[in-house]
């Protein structure tokens, strides 16, 4: 993350008011919003029986020369034909992350063709991508054994069942988008998670786990959110979100102390007070500033850009429709306004929308307001025209078939 002529990644951190200072400098970008990305995960399964454990060698030999060095140590890790990386989670699931694009037709199809052949090399293979946000078959079992999942692992099993959920079991679908003018970033930021617990909720598609009813339309929701509260919780809002962010990554435990061949850190060690001198004889750099950052799970997370990261992995193409809805209402300041108005009913109803999905009312109402207008808006997108008269048809019956059967 530290940029060319910025300070030195391996320069000593000398407080807490620097590493702040630093966090809110890195991770909100200011500019046009031009850019936008997405990145699909999954879960693997043994396409003759989605109950058995995945072998790491099996999935390594599958992705070939795509592999990462996590998976296949030394690996070139070519990217697929449009330009994705594929990438492996600690519990064999695997995503793809292509190139920000300005033109969004060309990041749903260069997308599209890169799981289209991440698929076919699964298949090769005899596996097959999982339809759900939440591995509906296994038990959380860590395949990948480098020291940055050991570290994490072993500090989340210490806070209760959900840490390795997430790290094993979960999938998402994960929107970028850009943090846009300064004037603009906090107007960004707030309807980002305003909308979130509606969307989260529309496509909550996580309800089983290892054979059983969770009672949670997304239990992926309730893993992310309960392995590390509050800080996998979404944030207070604050009218300052660079700030905010910065206040909470300090307070934010240090998962990965990457000293020796053990990476992991004190309990209770804090990287606020990492930056004030805890450790004696041991002052973090910027660097581990940078990797600190990236093992922080909020909601929305800022890298520059904001990844918006609340949504379940959808089946198929299914991730197209979030995808373009979430663009579209955040395709212009009046339209982002548009969108807090429709989001209020269900702002901060978090946990009611990933326990109840849409049979939440108010989660119901915000998703009915908020299909209506991003779909009104679906041609700022530029995709073709037969794409969003699709993708504004499933969305409306989503809403619609809810809404009728609640009615009933």
């Amino acid at each position: 993350m530290t940029e060319p002529g910025s300070t030195p990644a391996t320069t000593p951190i000398g407080s807490r008011a620097e590493a702040e200072g630093y966090v809110a400098m890195v991770c909100f970008k200011h500019g046009p919003p031009r850019l936008h990305g997405v990145e699909l995960e999954w879960t693997v399964h043994h396409a003759d029986d989605p109950h058995r454990p995945l072998d790491a060698g099996q999935l390594s030999k599958a992705l070939g020369v795509h592999a990462p060095a996590t998976l296949v140590p030394g690996s070139t890790q070519l990217p697929l034909g449009r330009g994705a990386l594929v990438t492996v989670e600690p519990g064999g699931q695997v995503e793809i992350s292509g190139p920000a694009s300005a033109s969004v037709p060309r990041l749903i199809e260069d997308t599209a063709a890169d799981a289209a052949e991440l698929t076919a090399l699964l298949a090769a293979a005899d596996l097959v991508p999982g339809d759900h946000g939440l591995d509906a078959f296994r038990p959380p079992r860590r395949i990948l054994t480098v020291p940055r999942y050991a570290a994490m692992e072993h500090a989340f099993q210490q806070l209760g069942p959900h840490g390795p959920r997430m790290m094993c079991s979960t999938a998402g679908l994960q929107v970028c988008l850009d943090a846009g003018e300064a004037d603009q970033t906090a107007l960004r930021w707030r309807a980002l998670h305003d909308v979130g617990p509606a969307l989260v909720g529309l496509f909550a598609n996580s309800r089983h786990r290892t054979g059983a009813d969770t009672g949670w339309a997304s239990a992926r929701t309730e893993a992310t959110f309960g392995t590390c509260a509050p800080f996998t919780e979404p944030p207070p809002y604050d009218g300052d979100p660079a700030a905010a962010w910065a206040r909470t990554a300090m307070e934010a435990p240090v998962l990965c102390l990457r000293r020796g061949d053990s990476w992991q850190a004190p309990p209770g060690l804090t990287f606020g007070a990492w930056a004030e001198g805890a450790l004696p004889g041991d002052r973090p750099t910027y660097d581990d500033l940078d990797y600190h950052l990236s093992t922080l799970f909020p909601p929305v997370r800022p890298r520059g850009y904001l990844e918006v990261r609340y949504l379940d992995a959808q089946q198929g193409d299914g991730w197209i429709a979030p995808t373009l809805l979430l663009i579209a209402l955040m395709s212009d300041p009046a339209v982002t306004d548009q969108a807090l108005a429709a989001a209020a009913p269900a702002a901060g109803r978090w946990f009611p929308a990933a326990r109840d999905g849409l049979d939440d009312k108010l989660v119901l109402e915000a998703a009915r307001e908020l299909v209506t207008l991003g779909t009104s808006v679906l041609d700022r997108t530029g995709v073709p025209r037969e794409l969003t008269e699709q993708v504004a048809t499933r969305l409306h019956c989503i809403v619609d078939d809810t809404h009728r059967r609640r009615a009933s």
